[in-house]
Parts: C-alpha cells; structure tokens; sequence
C-alpha cells in the first residue's frame, strides 16, 4: 500500500513527528479496510486552500473540516482500481475542533482521515440510517487506529 501525505506550503504547521504518525495510521486504517495494495494521497491544508476547495467542488463558500475525492466512481474508474483517492485535511480548523473538545491534534487528524476514507469507500452520511451506519464504522475503524472515543455526529 502506498500513502502520499502531502502538507501544503503555510497550510498546516504540523510536526513531522505528528505527520509520521498520520501516515502509519493510514497504513493501518487502509489494512483494516481492505485496501492493502490501494493508494492513497492525503493532503493537509489551511483554511484559505480549504475554502477554496469547498467552494470549487461543493459550491459552499467556507472552510470545512474533510474532504474526500474518491477515484473510483464515475469515468475511468476502471482504470483506477489501485487507487483509493484523495483525504484533504483542514489543519486549521481540525486544531480549532480538538482545542474545543479537549482532544489531541493527533486524535482528530485521526478521526477526519477515518471520514475522509470512508467516503472514499462509498458511506455517506445524507440520510439518518446512512449516518449512523457511517458513525459505527468510524467507531470500529477508530478502535483499530488506536484513537477511541465517540464518533462525532454528522449529521
């Protein structure tokens, strides 16, 4: 398996010590998923890029936590099958939500690429039963990346 973690010039400040754990943990999220011979990018970024992303590809002008780019749907997926997608991670405003809930950075770094990834995988969280659905395999995939706590409501 292969993961690229890319971190935005003046995006996100983080410790490469932290990256490092970032990346082992999607090692190992991607085993529990299945996906041990899938690629995939992550990218850390501030709030400017996120915006700019968020207003792009989902017409929501503000920052937003994840964002998930699978590139196994629609044309050419059949010729992606080794690559899962891509997991944009907004650094920023994940520091703001740890700080707020009294969590680590490390912790909600963790939660956000579970999110991303499993979006990547094809959960959703539009309707009630998709949510929860979604928050209970965030909740098992959560465990086996060694960051335990409530899933967080996204609906």
């Amino acid at each position: 398996m292969t993961v690229c973690l890319a971190i935005a010039p003046g995006g996100a400040g983080l410790p490469a010590a932290a990256a490092k754990r970032l990346r082992a943990r999607a090692r190992r999220l991607l085993g529990a998923v299945g996906e041990n011979r899938s690629e995939l990018s992550i990218a850390l970024v501030d709030d400017a890029r996120m915006c700019a992303l968020n207003t792009e590809w989902r017409g929501k002008r503000r920052t937003t936590d994840v964002l998930a780019f699978p590139l196994r749907e629609g044309e050419g997926a059949d010729h992606c099958r080794g690559l899962l997608g891509d997991v944009v991670i907004g650094v920023e405003t994940a520091r703001r939500r740890a700080r707020s809930r009294h969590r680590a950075l490390d912790d909600e770094l963790a939660r956000l690429l579970v999110h991303g990834v499993l979006h990547l995988l094809g959960f959703d969280h539009v309707r009630e039963s998709e949510a929860r659905a979604m928050r209970a395999e965030e909740r098992r995939l959560l465990r086996l990346v060694r960051c335990d706590g409530p899933a967080q409501r996204w609906r």
